[in-house]
């Protein structure tokens, strides 16, 4: 039987109280390695550490007003590994926001809300089952 690595998972948002309360959910759900940041740009710096998943507020100025907003900061992580699944996290409920994540090339868009950690679950489920798959057909590919 295989042991199962922890996901590291980097929570980014300058909402202390939604931080904490997040990073507290997945620490109470699933095994995963977290670091958290109230900032794009010390996620960005941090980048080297190597996350298997980034969730990454939209709105990232509450701290300091000049600081690089979510989409920039998701714009940073793509350019330095395109391959960081980052779902994007926001209070709007706007699909234009959403679809501007996308455009970024954000994996997905969750609205804060009662049911987000649910949905959040759901998303990294998917993601590492997508990667299951993948490597599995690479294995197969190079075996034909």
């Amino acid at each position: 039987m295989e042991s199962k690595q922890p996901i590291k998972l980097f929570l980014v948002d300058d909402d202390a109280l939604f931080l904490k309360s997040l990073e507290i959910e997945f620490m109470q759900h699933a095994n995963f390695i977290i670091e958290t940041y109230a900032t794009g740009e010390l996620c960005v710096q941090s980048l080297s550490n190597a996350p298997d998943v980034i969730i990454l507020d939209y709105h990232l100025d509450g701290i300091d007003t000049k600081a690089m907003d979510g989409l920039a900061a998701l714009d940073a992580i793509k350019t330095i590994n395109p391959d960081i699944p980052v779902i994007m996290l926001s209070s709007q409920d706007k699909i234009e926001v959403a679809i501007n994540c996308m455009h970024h090339k954000a994996y997905d868009y969750v609205v804060k809300s009662e049911t987000a950690f649910i949905r959040l679950q759901k998303i990294i489920t998917s993601i590492f089952t997508y990667k299951k798959m993948e490597k599995e057909l690479r294995w197969y590919m190079d075996r034909m």
